[in-house]
């Protein structure tokens, strides 16, 4: 592999940080690092959602460009008398994903690395053999030979268990494999857009923020949006990929690549159609690609903001990713630099009375 570039740098590190949803620190001291030289003014809520302000004009328009700090993990709720360590769910997991895999636990006295385990199909019978097991039914294993061995290595209820992987790019570089894409390229991409606003005139002010707690409910988002009070929200976060063997066009149709994807409706919020119109509108003239997608289940930030005070005109630009809530999802990074055109592009053109025509469109 050959030396990584500045972007990629920052993509590694805000992938390989630790941050499941109520435990997101490390993940926000990465996001502060990267966003901290092109930000004005940075603060965060009282639950931890970090802000970065940047200003163009101090009478225009409030910009939110929302990406999620926290990713899917697990919690340590009990251990056994033999030192196995029980859990539950943080976020949602699909229990085929789970099985043999490593998981570092983080405790007050450093990290313990574990994977997780059941009962071994050898000993099941052939018709619990074609079940897949439930969680309820897994464990970790930290090696520990009892209970009070486990506590010695630090272990308690309420520690953070999150998923290990190491960011790597893939043989095609632009084909980026990591945990936690859902959602530090959300993260990533604030970061950009004020990054590429720098040293450009924009009519308004823009805020990057790293949100707290949406795997769990979208809850950094609302808390944050109420701190912000933004005129115009944008929720940058993952989409389905439908590339990959076994999906119909009818249940998921982006390609990786081939441009991010401009939400159409999710089960948090109906996209607004104002904003939605006007960054098509960008994206064509621009000739950035795009893909238009929709999710039946599911949501992103978007859906907190657009119902801050009295209603936020919303738009979700998702980047698509195959095998999210895994130890390893796969992205392009040309969806990721197309997006970030986009959103700076939009940013341009977001004055006062632009946002006003878009509300009443």
């Amino acid at each position: 592999m050959k030396k990584m570039d500045e972007t990629t740098t920052m993509l590694k590190a805000l992938t390989d940080a630790r941050g499941i949803s109520g435990h997101e620190k490390e993940a926000r001291q990465v996001m502060e690092k990267y966003i901290k030289p092109f930000a004005d003014e940075l603060f965060t809520d009282n639950l931890g959602s970090l802000i970065a302000k940047k200003t163009g004009n101090d009478n225009g328009p409030k910009i939110m460009v929302a990406g999620h700090l926290d990713e899917v993990g697990f919690m340590v709720t009990r251990i056994d008398k033999n030192g196995f360590i029980y859990f539950q769910t943080v976020g949602g997991w699909w229990n085929q994903v789970m099985l043999a895999q490593r998981v570092t636990i983080m405790t007050a006295k450093g990290d313990v690395t574990g994977v997780i385990g059941s009962k071994p199909p050898h000993i099941l019978s052939p018709e619990a053999r074609k079940k897949p097991v439930a969680i309820k039914d897994m464990f970790i294993d930290v090696g520990a030979s009892d209970k009070e061995e486990a506590m010695e290595f630090g272990i308690r209820p309420g520690d953070s268990i999150v998923p290990y992987f190491e960011f790597t790019p893939l043989k095609n570089e632009k084909m980026l494999m990591a945990k936690a894409w859902d959602n530090r390229i959300g993260c990533a991409i604030a970061i950009e857009v004020l990054k590429q606003l720098k040293d450009v005139e924009h009519p308004n002010i823009v805020y990057g923020v790293g949100t707290i707690q949406e795997e769990v409910g979208l809850r950094g988002a609302r808390t944050s949006a109420h701190a912000i009070n933004p005129d115009i929200g944008f929720g940058v976060d993952v989409g389905i990929a439908g590339d990959t063997p076994g999906i119909s066009d009818k249940d998921a149709d982006s390609k990786l690549g081939k441009g991010p994807q401009i939400i159409l409706y999710d089960a948090s919020m109906i996209s607004h159609k104002g904003l939605r119109d006007f960054i098509i509108d960008i994206a064509e003239e621009q000739q950035i690609p795009f893909q238009y997608s929709s999710m039946s289940g599911g949501g992103t930030d978007s859906g907190a903001i657009h119902l801050t005070a009295n209603g936020v005109p919303s738009l979700s630009i998702t980047i698509a990713t195959r095998y999210i809530h895994s130890h390893a999802a796969i992205l392009h990074r040309d969806d990721f630099e197309n997006a970030v055109k986009l959103i700076v592009e939009a940013i341009k053109k977001l004055d006062r009375d632009t946002v006003k025509e878009i509300i009443l469109s």
